[in-house]
């Protein structure tokens, strides 16, 4: 399996857990005080799946199959995303905090795909990609600041 492959698919798992997690926290805040905040969230959670979609179709260009289920990790954090919820009572503060843990998790993941020996079209698409996922944790991390 090509560097291109691997990195796709470890990608493709954390952007489609990050889509999950985000339509996770727009339910979340959509009917208390925040509740302004639910389309951002739904902005960055259609984001993600773009993002998806995108690395799929390079993919299968490639002649790889990287659409897959998502990371065990990414599954314990949106338990922990879950629990925290559970414990805050959907405090708007605790899920934004939790987006901002799935954030730094992706920012990382494009990170060490940035690291792999990566074709130049794959590693522009990584590149791009991940200095919007990097926009979209600022974002969120003013939203957090800004209440």
């Amino acid at each position: 399996m090509s560097d291109d492959a691997k990195a796709a698919k470890e990608l493709v798992e954390t952007l489609r857990d990050g889509e999950k997690g985000y339509t996770q926290a727009a339910d979340r805040v959509r009917d208390g005080d925040h509740a302004e905040w639910a389309g951002t969230l739904e902005r960055l959670a259609a984001q993600r799946r773009e993002f998806r979609a995108e690395i799929v179709a390079l993919g299968h260009e490639y002649g790889d199959d990287v659409d897959e289920s998502g990371t065990a990790t990414a599954a314990l954090h949106r338990g922990w995303m879950a629990l925290k919820d559970a414990l805050t009572g959907d405090d708007p503060q605790g899920v934004l905090g939790a987006a901002l843990t799935g954030e730094d998790h992706a920012i990382s993941e494009y990170d060490r795909a940035l690291e792999q020996d990566l074709s130049e079209g794959f590693r522009s698409v990584v590149e791009r990609q991940r200095s919007a996922v990097q926009a979209a944790r600022d974002e969120v991390k003013a939203l957090q600041q800004a209440s």
